[in-house]
């Protein structure tokens, strides 16, 4: 049952526009109440203008907020009276009313106004709050549901049957709450929940009020039903879900990124493997969407594998390829049939897939999409099982998805985003990632929209790498593994974890390392091991797993190998150092040989005493090479740089630059390549 969470000594001394930030948040908190991205409040205040008249305004969500984390400035401000009057009108197409709408602006500057403003003008009540709880759209998706939400409210409720948002629908809705003055609340056929009052705590506290009723009703009727069904497939154990889906997330990944790199999220909660292996699951799921604010982000139906485990995982990857195929191929149908003139076919590829026993993916172009798509399949999972346990699941026709789908308002919303960057949709895995060129790669790639893997064996400066990157570019945009590259089991964790945070990979940056130098006479067979373990093997185990998830996935990826001055030129004093490095960037390009069939490009960047910020110039490495070059351990960074043509500081920041480059589209066609980044030093010019 939703929990009233109203706070008195919280919310009496807020002023109008903040008390509708609060009463929004509170309504937000709870997602069978509201869904993310859903449903918008509104209240009509009184305000003094620029002129220093006062007027009356109306405050409204914006469009693209959600209600759990708006602000003050994600409302809207229109000038009410202004609006009040189009209620009068017989007509008004969705331009007509949006243009008319902009002009309405109270301050400018503010983003633009939901597209069911005219509902919230038209409610003859102060505060008015629109949500989408689960339990209202159970009783509005059954075959007879104006007569199911009467059981629930009787006369205090009336009933609008489902129409696309817009003038019209709030026309209706005005025109009914003006002629039932008993009425309190509005069920919408196929959409959500309309409540009222004159005060913001009062309207609060019907709207869960009223939730709780239609909860109650059918949590009753649900009572010792299995709404999906007799329960068909158990869930395999956790460690085994686990293990399959390492092998099969970057096969879907594949089938759906066709057109542009998509990042996944795994579900196996104990609701979605309930639903998910249970009788009717296959059926009901593809009826179709329950109303348009789950149909924007999960579309109008799931892709459901009828699979069993003792079918085999082979079996599972074939199944995912031809599902994927098949629904691209309906999803287009769909899409002809019922196109109009000027639309263009969006994306094809299932935003949901279910898989009895193993549970559910979400597909999205980034992780905060995904995550959005998995959220709001929970809340169809409650919705459908509430509409089956009351009789029957009725849908969204196909007409009506698409025309929610492909309608102007709607894809305005796309347009408002920026072009996306070169790493959008992409994963990257950097070694070494905790400090030094691997973290300034870390925070260059997630600027241009990577999600990143920091793989390191420094776990306190790595887990604060990756907590930095989640604070700066948004939540699961980043992870932390302990990776010890000389370690096969090590590396391969890295690459499963990968797989399990996202999906698969995109880009290795193979960065990991360490230095150290002594004459050659001096160089013990321990001393030269190390730099050949985790050099030279490290970089080969990182690159060979990498490329076998790679090939799996199907739509290629790159690498790009960090080198040295000393992988080309000889280093007096690093004979161990320079042999490894000089491994490095030739295994690179037999690694490029192989790549290219497979859309796999493998370049190598070779830096030259980055000093600053790297953790292999904090320990012996800065007093031998300070030693070897005859100069003090303070003037070493001035050495270095008076040693190169432009007498400039080589820093992590100039790799990370370059890393970006060979790693992002602008190289596409590069591959087995070398590019110094140390200022020109004559002796490791690329010849």
């Amino acid at each position: 049952m939703p929990q009233n969470l109203w706070n008195d000594a919280e919310a009496k001394a807020l002023p109008d526009l903040d008390g509708l930030v609060y009463r929004s948040n509170l309504l937000g908190r709870d997602r069978a109440v509201c869904n993310i991205f859903g449903g918008n409040t509104s209240a009509k205040i009184d305000v003094v203008n620029h002129a220093g008249r006062q007027t009356r305004v109306l405050a409204v969500k914006a469009s693209g907020s959600d209600l759990a984390t708006i602000t003050e400035p994600q409302f809207a401000i229109l000038y009410l009276d202004d609006i009040l009057p189009l209620i009068n009108r017989e007509a008004m197409t969705d331009e007509e009313m949006v243009a008319y709408l902009d002009r309405t602006a109270f301050e400018p500057g503010r983003p633009r106004q939901s597209i069911e403003t005219l509902m919230h003008a038209f409610v003859p009540f102060k505060h008015v709050d629109h949500t989408h709880p689960d339990a209202i759209i159970s009783l509005a998706c059954t075959p007879n549901a104006e007569q199911t939400a009467k059981d629930v409210y009787g006369d205090r409720m009336v009933y609008v049957k489902y129409i696309r948002p817009g003038f019209t629908l709030s026309k209706w809705i005005g025109e009914k709450i003006a002629a039932n003055p008993q009425a309190e609340c509005v069920v919408m056929g196929k959409h959500g929940l309309i409540a009222w009052a004159d005060d913001s705590k009062t309207c609060y506290d019907n709207s869960i009020r009223i939730i709780a009723e239609a909860e109650a009703y059918i949590a009753e009727r649900k009572r010792g039903k299995r709404v999906y069904g007799q329960l068909t497939v158990p869930a395999l154990p956790e460690a085994e879900r686990r293990e399959i889906m390492t092998e099969v997330l970057p096969v879907i990944r594949g089938a759906v990124s066709k057109r542009s790199h998509t990042i996944l999220q795994y579900d196996d909660s104990e609701a979605v493997l309930d639903m998910v292996g249970s009788a009717k699951s296959g059926e009901v799921s593809q009826q179709g969407a329950a109303c348009p604010d789950h149909l924007v982000h999960v579309k109008r139906q799931p892709l459901f594998i009828d699979w069993r485990a003792d079918q085999g995982v082979d079996a599972l990857k074939k199944l995912v390829q031809d599902g994927v195929a098949d629904y691209e191929q309906r999803y287009g149908e769909y899409f002809e049939t019922n196109k109009e003139p000027g639309d263009e076919l969006r994306d094809s590829a299932p935003r949901v897939i279910l898989i009895p026993g193993i549970g559910m993916v979400n597909t999205g172009k980034d992780v905060a999409n995904a995550d959005v798509s998995r959220q709001l399949y929970h809340r169809a999972v409650e919705v459908i099982g509430g509409a089956e346990a009351l009789g029957e699941f009725v849908s969204l026709t196909a007409k009506e998805s698409y025309d929610i789908e492909y309608w102007p308002l709607e894809l305005y919303k796309l347009r408002l985003r920026p072009p996306d960057r070169d790493f959008a949709g992409k994963v990257v895995l950097i070694t070494g990632g905790a400090s030094g060129i691997g973290r300034a790669t870390a925070y260059k790639l997630a600027s241009d929209g990577a999600h990143v893997v920091v793989a390191d064996i420094n776990t306190e400066n790595g887990e604060e790498v990756a907590a930095d990157l989640q604070k700066r570019f948004g939540k699961k945009r980043a992870m932390f593994v302990h990776t010890d590259v000389t370690s096969e089991a090590a590396v391969q964790n890295s690459m499963q974890q990968a797989i399990l945070a996202y999906g698969g990979l995109d880009v290795l940056v193979n960065n990991a390392g360490i230095a150290g130098g002594m004459p050659i006479e001096e160089t013990t067979l321990a001393d030269w091991q190390r730099q050949i373990d985790i050099l030279a093997t490290g970089y080969f185990l990182m690159a060979r797993e990498a490329f076998i998830l790679m090939k799996r996935q199907g739509i290629g990826g790159t690498m790009v190998f960090v080198g040295s001055k000393n992988s080309i030129a000889a280093g007096k004093g690093a004979a161990a150092y320079s042999a490894a490095k000089a491994a490095e960037i030739h295994l690179a390009r037999c690694i490029a040989e192989e790549g290219g069939a497979h859309g796999i490009r493998v370049n190598s960047v070779l830096p030259d005493a980055v000093i600053r910020g790297s953790s292999i110039w904090s320990g012996d490495w800065k007093a031998e090479r300070a030693a070897n070059y005859g100069v003090e351990i303070d003037q070493l960074n001035d050495f270095y740089r008076q040693r190169n043509v432009l007498k400039v500081e080589i820093l992590a920041e100039d790799q990370a630059e370059a890393i970006a480059f060979l790693a992002g589209p602008r190289s596409s066609k590069t591959t087995g390549a070398v590019l110094t980044v140390d200022g020109g030093v004559a002796a490791a010019y690329v010849r």
